[in-house]
């Protein structure tokens, strides 16, 4: 679906690739670096290539939500984190921001 969020889905080894992938991008935007960094569920958005909203524990009970931008495969150009949001818990729902 164009447009919208999916449902929340449980993280998979390419959803924890796609942090992975932004983890520097982000450690240099909050100017925080991070041992732990694993993606524990996520909601896409499809746009002019995809939006990947992922739920990251990032120490403990502590969690961000990272806004990805995946651009469509012809583009060659490289994944973007958009945005992110700190100081989330587990049980917070993934929205849009």
């Amino acid at each position: 679906m164009t447009g919208g969020l999916s449902e929340t889905k449980s993280a998979t080894p390419e959803t924890q690739k796609i942090v992975d992938e932004v983890k520097s991008q982000f450690e240099k935007k909050s100017n925080e670096k991070y041992d732990c960094f694993e993606a524990a569920e996520y909601k896409t958005q499809v746009v002019a290539g995809t939006m990947y909203f992922v739920k990251v524990r990032v120490g403990g009970d502590q969690y961000a939500h990272l806004k990805v931008f995946q651009p469509l495969p012809h583009t060659n150009k490289p994944m973007e984190l958009s945005d992110y949001q700190t100081g989330k818990t587990k049980d917070e729902e993934l929205t849009y921001f």
